[in-house]
């Protein structure tokens, strides 16, 4: 049997999009939320597993299980942006990793398909927050604005269906969300569904960001902002999309999210590395014991509450540092 492994957000579920549209193929979907990256260890002992396609998930996170399905001889596709570690010389492994802070896992599937789904390509590099490439492809392919604005909320709308603590947070889940969206070659189609995952969306999109604009920095300086939510489901849902609209309304600026956690005592946080500077953000999220993600935009699953001032203060140190 062959698994498809799969972050939960807009890159991931995009990535494998594409490549199903190109290459449909009968196999068992492994994803979750959005922070739920160590996905290769649900399989990798799993006795039917012939091969295996990862997309979108940190090759470092997941590197021992890596090992341990190739050392059963089953051939591995991984393409992904996040931290690799040293990536395994296997002739099993066919790896595509750029880790550069302009590129995500869907835009180098997009180059490996010959751009047959650019569309959906861009939008996932708009979910994905990566404007500047998602512009100049929409504009390259001669997207009116009004289109390019479609793709870039239906982006940022599946983006946003990926944060939660779990999947009862979420309106739709990833798996569920991938099934629907591949009925659909081109993501304009879905406009002419009422019944269509974007509808459903954008509708839990704006309920929930009607709890956020009511929300204030709880610090704030010429270096960094970072704001607080509370431990409910619409806080969970936004964070993510709330800290990259955030990041993009002040270029300058690094940006924090912290969202309390169901138990009361620990925080997920989302940081985003200022855009003009688009660097740093894994490296200060790996300074923490729950920490991740890639140069632009990274997290901590778990930070607890005791540590809030402790974060703020290597969060403004660390791109005051890069702003001087």
């Amino acid at each position: 049997m062959h698994y498809d492994v799969f972050n939960g957000d807009a890159d991931g579920i995009i990535a494998l999009l594409q490549l199903r549209l190109n290459e449909p193929k009968i196999s068992k979907l492994i994803t979750g939320v959005k922070r739920d990256i160590k996905l290769l260890g649900k399989i990798a002992s799993q006795d039917d597993v012939t091969s295996v396609t990862a997309l979108d998930i940190s090759m470092e996170k997941n590197s021992p299980a890596l090992e341990q399905i190739l050392e059963r001889n089953i051939p591995v596709f991984y393409c992904d942006h996040h931290r690799s570690g040293d990536i395994p010389q296997s002739e099993l492994l066919t790896a595509l990793i750029d880790l550069d802070a302009e590129v995500c896992t869907s835009l180098l599937i997009n180059q490996y398909l010959n751009c047959q789904y650019v569309y959906w390509a861009i939008a996932a590099a708009f979910g994905d927050n990566l404007y500047k490439p998602a512009e100049r492809m929409a504009q390259e392919y001669g997207l009116s604005e009004q289109a390019t604005a479609y793709l870039k909320e239906l982006g940022t709308l599946i983006n946003y269906n990926g944060y939660g603590s779990d999947l009862a947070d979420l309106h739709i889940s990833p798996a569920d969300l991938y099934q629907q969206l591949i009925k659909f070659e081109n993501p304009f189609e879905l406009l002419d569904t009422p019944e269509s995952p974007f509808f459903i969306l954008k509708k839990g999109y704006e309920l929930d960001y009607a709890e956020v604009n009511a929300v204030s920095p709880c610090f704030s300086d010429e270096v960094c902002e970072v704001y607080e939510l509370p431990s409910e489901k619409w806080a969970r849902r936004i964070s993510g999309v709330y800290g990259n609209e955030l990041a993009n309304n002040n270029p300058d600026k690094a940006h924090a999210v912290l969202t309390l956690n169901p138990n009361g005592e620990d925080y997920t946080v989302s940081v985003r590395a200022p855009l003009n500077n688009r660097t740093g953000a894994d490296e200060l999220c790996c300074q923490f014991a729950t920490g991740g993600g890639r140069k632009a935009a990274a997290g901590i699953n778990h930070l607890p509450v005791a540590d809030k001032e402790k974060f703020i203060s290597a969060l403004h140190s660390f791109y005051e540092e890069r702003v001087l």
